[in-house]
């Protein structure tokens, strides 16, 4: 599968595809889902008075606690007859946010995914071990259907067992892993702490798809150097379909949205103004062609920009930065807004650091405090104390260069933080206790 048509358009017929579409969506919703139909109502706005893409702006947003509210299918547009599939957050901070599949949304999920693939130059040829859990969260099913659909070999490892991981990388010429960043990383210190001489340059893997949290450049950069990959962005939301709503390609200069079938705006965080593009600010998605659970006007919470260029790719689809923050995930520390992407980018910058780090927030005699946790090399771990001592100021005043604030910085030994399989856990905000 190589660039298809509807990835080459110029941009007034796929904005007319999207008029067309979003006409439809906008009616299902409005027609099938109460909850639709109410906050439309309470505003005045009915699908018929969507001329353009512009009129969406007088739609009200949908937001997660919505979708909670509606548990388990009080948002699903279809009867549940023609529902083949269901995916769902955890529900750890809440009921959790159900989303329903017809066999429909099904393909159109796995050709979304199967596009990213092929952004990323996947073929028939390559084997993909799919490293990302699968079960009600969509990453692990979402690639394995798209690798599928793209017509390559799938190999359902989903997330942990590194050993194992390792072990099938080598045994069945596994040539693209799929998972998060973080756990690209733990299994890069597998490599280091268990198998010593273990060289990933004598196996086929040449890729990794890495997604499903925040993760900045100077990690991607850690990553292709300890695992000899290029690693490239996968962007989605549960809540829209899960993952294959946009993906870098091989020029790596931002994501392409698959704008045919999903509308996005960028919004202030604050006053919900949708943003000119090139702002930055948080993404809201509408989805164009579901039928099980159509999301209109969706606040994901994610911070980015949009924009267009000229990619040597040829895609004319509208770009995306990596996202680099959630604003539900924004640190306020003193006044001051923190995001962990942008301690993350100081400490990949710093020699000597170990790209895991732990924030750890705290309040004394009502003043907020801040303490980074960070894993050091084993070589300057060991190394005499003013080693340690020189780096640790170093580490503080970049700090307060990037963020105007001080931060209290821990170093520890490596491996001492805790791993995850799935996505990081960076924050432990101990002010909420």
């Amino acid at each position: 599968m190589l660039v298809n048509n509807q990835e080459t358009m110029t941009i007034k017929a796929r904005r007319e595809l999207q008029l067309e579409r979003l006409k439809w969506s906008v009616r299902h919703a409005y027609q099938q889902v109460p909850h639709y139909q109410k906050s439309f109502d309470a505003v005045g706005f009915h699908p018929r008075h969507l001329a353009g893409l512009e009129d969406i702006k007088h739609i009200p947003f949908l937001t997660k606690q919505d979708m909670r509210d509606a548990y388990p299918y009080g948002l699903f547009a279809v009867g549940l007859d023609r529902v083949v599939r269901i995916h769902s957050s955890s529900g750890t901070t809440g009921n959790a946010t159900i989303v329903g599949y017809t066999d429909h949304d099904i393909r159109v999920f796995s050709e979304v995914v199967a596009r990213a693939l092929a952004c990323y130059g996947v073929t028939r040829s390559d084997v993909v071990q799919v490293a990302y859990g699968y079960g009600l969260f969509t990453g692990g099913l979402g690639l394995h259907y798209g690798v599928e659909r793209l017509g390559a070999m799938a190999v359902p490892m989903s997330g942990g067992n590194t050993e194992r991981q390792l072990m099938l990388i080598r045994d069945l010429g596994t040539t693209a892993i799929a998972c998060t960043p973080s756990y690209a990383l733990n299994i890069a210190d597998a490599i280091a702490d268990r198998y010593g001489d273990y060289d990933l340059s004598n196996t086929s893997l040449r890729l990794g798809i890495l997604g499903a949290e925040p993760w900045s450049e100077q990690m991607r950069l850690e990553i292709e150097r300890r695992l000899g990959i290029d690693a490239y962005d996968i962007y989605g939301l549960s809540e829209v379909i899960g993952p294959g709503v946009a993906a870098e390609c091989r020029a790596k200069s931002g994501l392409h949205i698959f704008e045919d079938h999903f509308y996005v705006e960028v919004v202030d965080p604050e006053t919900g103004e949708v943003l000119p593009e090139g702002e930055p600010g948080e993404i809201v998605y509408t989805s164009l062609t579901k039928e099980a659970c159509p999301v209109i006007r969706y606040r994901s919470r994610d911070i980015t920009r949009l924009y267009r260029d000229t990619c040597e790719c040829g895609r004319t689809l509208l770009k995306m930065e990596k996202v680099f923050g959630r604003s539900d995930d924004m640190l306020i520390v003193r006044g001051v807004n923190v995001f962990p992407s942008q301690i993350e980018a100081v400490l990949m910058e710093i020699e000597g650091t170990e790209p895991h780090y732990q924030i750890v927030l705290d309040r004394r005699d009502a003043m907020d405090e801040i303490e980074i946790r960070v894993e050091v090399n084993n070589a300057l771990f060991c190394d005499e104390l003013k080693g340690l001592e020189t780096l640790k100021k170093r580490i503080v005043q970049r700090m307060k260069s990037a963020l105007s604030l001080s931060a209290r910085i821990t170093l520890v030994e490596p491996l001492s933080l805790a791993r995850s399989q799935g996505k990081a856990k960076r924050v432990v905000d101990l002010r909420r206790i």
